[in-house]
């Protein structure tokens, strides 16, 4: 029985508590009463967090969609997490087209030149899958994680800590606005019946019970009053002590900032590492590709060499980005060198790097002297410089006179 009055006295407590709340925040609304403004370190403290919160939840979705292009996976990859479970392995994008250009290159034959550069280019895409899903597991750990941690963790203890200093804030204003009103009814109260009534005996006994009910709601009126400044100091504690909780916790913002930075130093790495080795991926599937004897090609096709590549500036030890096209010699050209006979000076218009020892590495803008061989490919000729010696692509050379 005594638990159920103290359940019930509690109950009655906060719903006054409560209700105390809501009317001093209606109140404030409507300018009706005053409100206790933050310093203005904490409110800057304040609105510090909630702008990291919500640019952190915008960087963490974007990289997100960025790793996981597909919102079906992202959304099974979700629930799977919310249930503690790990989400089944599932072939990537560069996986599958490497699949599939792997089984076509196989249907078409291996011996054939489409068939043999259909297997090289899927092997290729199978290595830049598996790249891709190295990228998005280093990610995951070193990058979205702590972001995520920050978001659930932190984040809820700062917004349930500010939100109870708000409602400490609301409890002083109320304890404010009772003092002050229960003050004014005092001054009112003593300010009543304060003239004495003369005239018959009825007037006088009538001003004596007045008189003493204005004694008894005197006293009434001051232990009133000495309740609310009571009340009022104890809720100023309260609020100078949660807004010294809710400070401590916000000041810790500036390590999560720093903490944040080393993880996008990783988050950087890792998008280093991967974009270098996609880079040289292809970089290797373009010597392979270009290695590929001109004969395989049907006779109304005009032949291409190799691609020239133009590397771009190197940013750092290990970014590395690449350019390269399809560059087509001019008819009259490619008669000239494909009929020289003996050696004739071509100036180099591409680099190229040799794909093997029987070919020569070239430079952009040096001369090289060339010479055909008998039996040799129609789209190469033999190019020397020095004492080195080696096969280079026509399409890399312009004849000179």
């Amino acid at each position: 029985m005594n638990i159920m009055d103290f359940n019930v006295k509690k109950l009655a407590a906060d719903a006054g508590t409560f209700l105390s709340r809501a009317v001093q925040f209606t109140e404030e609304k409507l300018g009706q009463a005053e409100k206790t403004e933050l310093d203005a370190h904490l409110e800057n403290l304040l609105s510090k967090a909630e702008c990291t919160k919500i640019w952190t939840e915008k960087i963490m979705k974007q990289t997100e969609v960025l790793l996981q292009p597909n919102p079906n996976a992202r959304i099974e990859e979700f629930v799977y997490e919310k249930l503690d479970r790990k989400a089944p392995s599932r072939i990537n994008n560069p996986e599958l087209l490497g699949q599939y250009m792997i089984d076509a290159g196989t249907e078409f034959g291996p011996g054939t030149a489409y068939g043999n550069a259909l297997i090289k280019c899927g092997e290729t895409q199978k290595r830049i899958g598996t790249a891709d899903r190295e990228l998005i597991q280093t990610s995951a750990l070193n990058f979205l994680t702590p972001l995520r941690n920050f978001i659930e963790g932190d984040y809820k203890t700062i917004a349930k800590e500010r939100k109870l200093l708000q409602n400490k804030r609301l409890d002083l204003d109320a304890a404010k606005t009772r003092l002050k009103k229960a003050k004014a009814a005092e001054t009112r109260a003593s300010q009543l019946n304060s003239a004495r009534l003369e005239g018959d005996n009825i007037m006088v006994n009538f001003s004596y019970m007045l008189n003493f009910l204005h004694v008894k709601w005197l006293k009434i009126w001051a232990e009133e009053v000495t309740k609310s400044e009571q009340e009022l100091r104890i809720t100023q504690s309260e609020f100078d002590r949660q807004a010294e909780i809710t400070r401590l916790l916000l000041e810790g913002i500036s390590s999560t900032h720093a903490h944040h930075l080393r993880c996008l130093n990783d988050f950087v790495e890792a998008q280093m590492t991967y974009y270098a080795q996609c880079y040289q991926y292809m970089l290797d599937l373009q010597k392979q590709l270009g290695s590929f004897p001109s004969n395989y090609c049907n006779n109304n096709q005009t032949s291409v060499a190799p691609a020239p590549s133009a590397s771009s500036n190197v940013i750092g030890s290990s970014a590395l980005s690449s350019t390269s096209g399809l560059v087509i010699t001019s008819p009259s050209n490619l008669i000239d060198l494909k009929e020289c006979s003996g050696s004739r000076k071509a100036r180099v218009l591409y680099d190229y790097d040799a794909a093997n020892s029987s070919e020569l590495s070239l430079l952009a803008d040096e001369v090289i002297t060339v010479f055909s061989v008998v039996g040799m490919d129609s789209d190469w000729l033999m190019g020397e410089r020095g004492n080195q010696k080696g096969r280079v692509p026509i399409t890399y050379l312009e004849l000179l006179n």
